[in-house]
């Protein structure tokens, strides 16, 4: 399995994996194609995509920060579900990080949420139960609620709320100035 960084739409895989970007996601967690466009031009971005020969198998969107670094989407492809590559995946991604991880996932109030932190918890993540709302991605959507979920270990409300005052405006900023 190889791991590409993408640093333009233009490049191979893109269209390949921004597809799965839309059908994985709700339109609420996701970002428009110009404003992906632009956020690839940041270097503290990763757009990474999963090769193996020539298959598409999924990707790993994440932000290398200086003391973390945050997942922002990550998914696998249909036909590679419920076949442990998501788990590995991540524990590749761990592995090869000498920071703490982050990511954020929805509250627990659904099946699917559910299933989703448990699925992260079963690799090590800590669920942190400080709850936070983001505003939405896109105008006349409701805000986001949501927790961190941190790696390798419990991490405070203080550290979650300088993630989210400090990080998020860089995170969010994903349209031209």
């Amino acid at each position: 399995m190889k791991l590409t960084r993408l640093k333009n739409i233009s490049d191979n895989y893109f269209q390949k994996a921004w597809g799965l970007y839309e059908e994985a996601f709700p339109s609420s967690e996701r970002r428009l194609l110009n404003n992906q466009a632009y956020i690839l031009q940041n270097k503290n971005y990763h757009f990474d995509i999963l090769i193996d020969k020539t298959q598409f198998i999924g990707f790993v969107l994440w932000w290398d920060f200086e003391t973390f670094r945050y997942i922002d989407h990550f998914a696998t492809s249909v036909e590679q579900r419920n076949k442990g590559v998501g788990k590995l995946i991540l524990n590749t991604f761990i592995d090869n990080s000498d920071k703490p991880i982050l990511l954020e996932v929805e509250m627990p109030k659904s099946s699917i949420n559910e299933r989703r932190i448990n699925f992260y918890e079963r690799v090590g993540f800590k669920l942190n139960q400080h709850y936070y709302e983001i505003p939405p991605l896109k105008e006349g959507q409701s805000p986001l609620q949501l927790l961190l979920m941190s790696y390798p270990k419990i991490i405070s409300k203080k550290d979650v709320d300088m993630f989210v005052q400090n990080y998020h405006p860089i995170i969010f900023s994903d349209t031209p100035q």
